[in-house]
């Protein structure tokens, strides 16, 4: 697949709340995801697709989401943006919480194979 056709496939899965369908079917094996801050002591880093799965479910583990946002993709050759705006509840301290980050994502070989994210100031 092109970088184009990734971006818009992870968007549109994204819209419909299958987080976990697109880090199966669009991630490469040993993907590596940078968050800007430290997930619950699991680093910033995640290395391998396996290591991703886990940061995603244990992130809807612990909210109960309200509402999701999915704009973009902005895409390049080998690069794509995507911005996303949440709202959900923690479901350990019940505080609501609104969230904006833009993820960047390298496409390699026909999957992606690196993510960021970068948070609102």
């Amino acid at each position: 697949m092109t970088t184009t056709e990734i971006a818009a496939q992870l968007v549109a899965l994204c819209r419909e709340g299958k987080f976990l369908d697109a880090v199966k079917t669009l991630y490469a094996d040993n993907v590596v995801s940078i968050e800007a801050i430290d997930y619950q002591g699991l680093g910033n880093g995640m290395y391998g697709k396996e290591a991703v799965l886990g940061k995603n479910v244990a992130w809807l583990d612990d909210n109960d989401v309200h509402s999701t946002s999915v704009m973009g993709p902005f895409v390049s050759p080998e690069k794509f943006a995507v911005w996303y705006s949440f709202e959900w509840t923690r479901r350990v301290s019940g505080e609501r919480v609104k969230f904006t980050e833009v993820a960047v994502y390298t496409v390699g070989d026909g999957q992606i194979a690196y993510e960021e994210f970068l948070y609102g100031a």
